[in-house]
């Protein structure tokens, strides 16, 4: 074979190759491959599908869940809520001494007196002391008597005790007085309030209201008794 015929032979087969060759196809995928994509719903764990929508994406889930939602009520829906008559028409110390005695705001009537054992609420214990600054329970018991009945009790609990009327405990009203042994004999003296509560001028807290029935009150509770009044306090 010559050397011209050979390179006719090797042309022919170079050009029968080509045509064989398929073109790669290089474009991005189709507007319709994308639009059949787009309407695919991904799945995942949990229930959770995954639509795609233009630029946003909703997420649904199966799954219960509670949300709670506060709604500042203002003109109209506000009629939605029943606040009782008694409240809207009482004082802060109506309510205050209501939750302290634990009973009804209604049943807190004397208001002047509760205005007058708030400035002393909190006021320090200190054996003798008859001030603002530290108050023992007689003195407290004295200062109350003058400044609500005017009347003028004796300094020490055993003296108020001996002032004092006996009366038993299902006649207790509001102003009697409750004599304690706390540290031997007639002791502790606090004022009656209402349902079994009594303020008082306490080692430990102060002047403070408190029950009767408390373990260390009722055990230590000696005698109830009453003691004329001058005059009646003004609710």
């Amino acid at each position: 074979m010559t050397r011209t015929n050979l390179l006719a032979i090797t042309f022919l087969f170079v050009m029968a190759s080509c045509s064989s060759i398929k073109p790669l196809n290089l474009s991005k995928e189709e507007p319709g491959n994308i639009s059949a994509t787009k309407n695919k719903q991904v799945k995942f764990i949990d229930d959770i599908t995954l639509i795609p929508e233009s630029s946003v994406t909703e997420v649904k889930t199966e799954k219960k869940f509670t949300v709670t939602r506060y709604v500042k009520s203002s003109g109209p829906s506000a009629a939605n809520y029943n606040v009782s008559p008694d409240i809207e028409s009482s004082s802060a110390i109506q309510i205050k001494y209501s939750l302290l005695l634990n009973t009804e705001i209604e049943q807190v009537q004397s208001t002047k007196m509760y205005e007058y054992i708030d400035t002393w609420y909190g006021t320090p214990y200190c054996y003798g002391g008859s001030s603002k600054k530290c108050i023992d329970c007689s003195a407290f018991v004295q200062t109350f008597f003058i400044s609500m009945y005017g009347t003028m009790l004796p300094r020490t609990a055993r003296e108020q005790y001996k002032e004092a009327k006996r009366i038993s405990r299902t006649e207790l009203e509001e102003g009697d007085l409750l004599f304690f042994n706390t540290t031997g004999g007639v002791s502790h003296v606090g004022v009656y309030l209402q349902n079994n509560k009594f303020v008082h001028a306490s080692s430990s807290s102060g002047v403070i209201i408190s029950d009767m029935f408390e373990p260390f009150w009722v055990t230590r509770l000696i005698s109830v008794g009453r003691v004329s009044k001058n005059a009646d306090v003004n609710p």
